[in-house]
C-alpha cells in the first residue's frame, strides 16, 4: 500500500508539473533539453488526464486516462505490476505491462460504474 501511495502522489506531481503556470520564476527557472522534452504535454491530454500505453505480446496501444481511475483497486493492481517491472524511472509516457484489451475492459467497467453512479 506504502508504494502505491508514493506511485500516486508520483503522478499527482507530474500531473501538476504539466499544468500551465504564470510564468517561470527567473530565480528558479532552469531547463535542459530532456526536461523541456518531456514537459511537453499532447493536446489530448487534458487537465485531469495522464497518458499511459498497455503493452504486451506485442500489442501496443496509447490510453489517455482519467484521474479517478486512481482510485480504481483494478487499475492500482496494474500500476502496482508496472512498478514491479519497470520501477519508478521511467521517463515520458507510463508504460503498463498489460495487453491492451485487458486494460481497455478495466477503464470500460470504471466508466460504466461512474457514469452508473452519476445517473
Amino acid at each position: 500500500i506504502m508504494m502505491l501511495k508514493l506511485l500516486i502522489r508520483k503522478l499527482q506531481r507530474h500531473c501538476f508539473m504539466l499544468l500551465p503556470s504564470r510564468g517561470p520564476d527567473p530565480k528558479i527557472f532552469e531547463c535542459d533539453e530532456d526536461t523541456e522534452a518531456t514537459a511537453v504535454v499532447p493536446t489530448d491530454v487534458k487537465e485531469g488526464h495522464f497518458a499511459v500505453i498497455a503493452a504486451k505480446g506485442g500489442k501496443q496501444k496509447r490510453f489517455v486516462v482519467e484521474l479517478h481511475n486512481l482510485t480504481n483497486p483494478e487499475f492500482m493492481r496494474l500500476l502496482e505490476h508496472a512498478k514491479e517491472e519497470y520501477g519508478f524511472h521511467q521517463k515520458g509516457v507510463l508504460s503498463i505491462p498489460c495487453p491492451p484489451e485487458d486494460l481497455q475492459k478495466v477503464l470500460e467497467d470504471k466508466r460504466k460504474k461512474y457514469v452508473g453512479a452519476k445517473g
